[in-house]
């Protein structure tokens, strides 16, 4: 058996799905069906700091597709990975073995729940903050850009202290551009539910 490495990265995560209205699994940690019935979203990472045993991370992006058939928590996921061009072949590996789950730790359930990986290959992963709004560009697989929505004070709207697996704190946001073509699917998620995401992921433990 391979022996499992140490990792660690932090950063920011945006996410876009199919959701009309902000994504139940936050609350309901997958145990509720998505509003549309199944979870189609796109998802962008931005690794502010990151290393996985002593391969640098720090600085890179990545990309994700997910296609959910149901309810989160019962699997059967689809999952593919874009990985920030500018990485080295080491930092390929490591991202792969991270988003795909067999790194374990934080994103280990990638192993229990993705019943197909769709491969992971390089892009131009461009993760963009402008004001409040936060944007990703896949070449031409992924286009979008979310913005948070506004609370009573004009502050952002966050669901605080949740046992979400991405992380406790979860800002509530709307897609302005949600576009994906990608392996036979046609998505257009404009308008519909987001989330950002501050990150502090590690492992192989928990």
């Amino acid at each position: 058996m391979a022996e499992l490495i140490e990792w660690k990265i932090k950063g920011e995560l945006i996410l876009n799905c199919s959701c009309t209205v902000f994504c139940p699994c936050v609350i309901s940690l997958g145990d509720h069906p998505p509003t549309e019935g199944n979870c189609q979203a796109w998802s962008g990472v931005r690794i502010d700091s990151g290393h996985y045993g002593d391969v640098d991370l720090s600085g890179l992006n990545v990309g994700l597709l997910l296609d959910i058939p149901g309810k989160m928590a019962r699997g059967d996921w689809k999952c593919a990975a874009y990985i920030d061009e500018h990485a080295s072949d080491a930092a390929f590996d490591a991202l792969v073995a991270i988003f795909s789950g067999a790194a374990k730790g934080t994103t280990g359930l990638f192993k229990m729940l993705v019943s197909e990986f769709l491969g992971a290959e390089r892009a131009p992963v461009i993760y963009e903050n402008d004001g409040n709004k936060r944007r990703l560009m896949v070449g031409r697989v992924i286009q979008g850009e979310v913005e948070p929505i506004a609370g009573k004070d004009g502050g952002d709207v966050v669901v605080k202290n949740t046992e979400y697996w991405m992380g406790p704190d979860i800002t509530v946001a709307r897609a302005n551009k949600g576009k994906v073509r990608a392996f036979g699917r046609v998505w257009d998620f404009d308008g519909r539910s987001s989330e950002i995401c501050q990150i502090d992921w590690h492992g192989p433990g928990r």
